[in-house]
């Protein structure tokens, strides 16, 4: 067999399936301890701590860890070389979703869970997972890509590039692809009695926390030409609120200051009068990592469980998006690589927008799907994908570092 060589040393296709697969194996041994410690036997992670850690990681240590590693890795001029990577987000999902759809007429999944096949294989992981994966992957002293901190503030400055994308996706395609039926509820041999529809006498309390239509329409007629209600009416109809989510506005936030040198240098250069901010945002950065794959295990334990979607469903879907939606991601980047679009020269870039495309299910897509009513279905796709990913993954990146060294 041919032995291809990687930058730093000449090692074999043995020693580049060890770079790919010792990554995998950390996040699967501390997902495992989160599964671990929230099963019945431990409890020592409930479902009440586990909400709690998840909105410790989503609200506080996943933004300290963006800010920091993003702002101190952009520029202007990055910024403008950087612009394929949220054009592949979106081509990602368009890619996506075309091959859940391909695979959702095929298969047939039980009512009302079509759309729903669509998205769980159209909607990749293109930020928690990357990061985690891409840090592990950095510490190996033999990984390709340079020293560890080089290696991680580059990863994570692309992946969190990406992110702000990714978010609007999620709340907005897939909020509205996640959308009862014309029932109203997911659970029909349950309930009966429509959601949406519900009496026009009903209490605000029997209609859902997210439902805007009739809030929309009882704004807009009361609104009639005022700019200011306009622009009420635009930031719920655009759902504005649910896309600047914290992850996000830290990103922002972190574009805005890199892009600007004399706010970069006071805040994000070693030894400048507010980098004690900076480094404070560093070291909670770093219990990201450990905090999101506890939860992450933890939020699994339920999922093989009871799930309307049937075997030949969910295999179906583990099936488009770990082995069906990669290929279709692998050429889109090289067709961007071929046309002049990606920065010269750049391995650690096209490597990110290939792993983009290798990502089991979103996470934070289960979240939504729990918004509307089918979170157990979705967990247990969640569950069995993730399980599934660690195989994948593995294989994935053998190929990725093939193509690229």
């Amino acid at each position: 067999m041919r032995r291809f060589l990687i930058e730093n040393g000449g090692e074999s296709l043995l020693g580049t399936i060890k770079i790919a697969v010792l990554p995998i194996a950390k996040v699967f041994t501390m997902c495992f301890l989160g599964f671990l410690m929230a099963s019945k036997y431990v409890n020592i992670l409930p479902a009440s701590g586990r909400k709690l850690l998840n909105g410790l990681v989503f609200s506080l240590l996943l933004p300290c860890l963006i800010f920091s590693q993003l702002g101190q890795a952009v520029t202007l001029q990055k910024m403008i070389e950087w612009w394929f990577i949220p054009i592949n987000v979106i081509c990602g999902t368009i890619a996506g979703s075309l091959i859940g759809l391909v695979v959702a007429t095929i298969i047939r999944p039980p009512y009302p869970f079509f759309k729903f096949t669509v998205i769980h294989v159209g909607i990749g992981n293109i930020g928690n997972v990357p990061l985690v994966l891409l840090t592990a992957l950095c510490r190996d002293q033999n990984n390709p890509f340079g020293d560890v901190d080089t290696c991680t503030q580059q990863g994570t400055a692309y992946i969190s590039f990406g992110q702000w994308v990714g978010a609007i996706v999620l709340y907005t395609y897939v909020f509205q692809m996640l959308a009862p039926p014309p029932e109203g509820t997911f659970d029909l041999d349950e309930q009966h009695l429509p959601i949406k529809g519900c009496p026009k006498d009903g209490s605000p309390e029997q209609v859902p926390l997210l439902t805007q239509e009739v809030l929309s329409s009882d704004l807009n007629a009361s609104k009639q030409g005022k700019i200011k209600d306009f622009l009420v009416y635009m930031y719920d109809k655009l759902k504005i609120k649910q896309i600047l989510q914290p992850p996000i506005i830290a990103s922002i936030l972190a574009l805005t200051i890199g892009a600007i040198p004399f706010l970069k240098k006071l805040i994000f250069t070693p030894n400048a009068p507010l980098f004690f901010f900076t480094d404070s945002l560093i070291i909670l950065g770093e219990a990201m990592i450990p905090c999101i794959l506890l939860a992450l295990g933890g939020n699994l334990v339920d999922g093989p469980g009871s799930s309307k979607l049937g075997l030949r469903t969910t295999t179906a879907i583990i099936f488009g998006r770990l082995v069906l939606v990669p290929p279709a991601g692998i050429g889109i980047v090289l067709l961007a690589d071929k046309l002049g679009f990606l920065p010269p020269d750049d391995k650690m870039f096209r490597f990110v927008l290939l792993l983009q495309h290798s990502m089991p299910t979103s996470v934070l897509s289960g979240a939504i799907a729990n918004l509307r009513g089918c979170g157990r279905e979705s967990a247990a796709v969640l569950f069995w994908v993730h399980i599934f990913a660690i195989f994948s993954m593995a294989g994935w990146i053998v190929l990725y570092l093939h193509i690229l060294f």
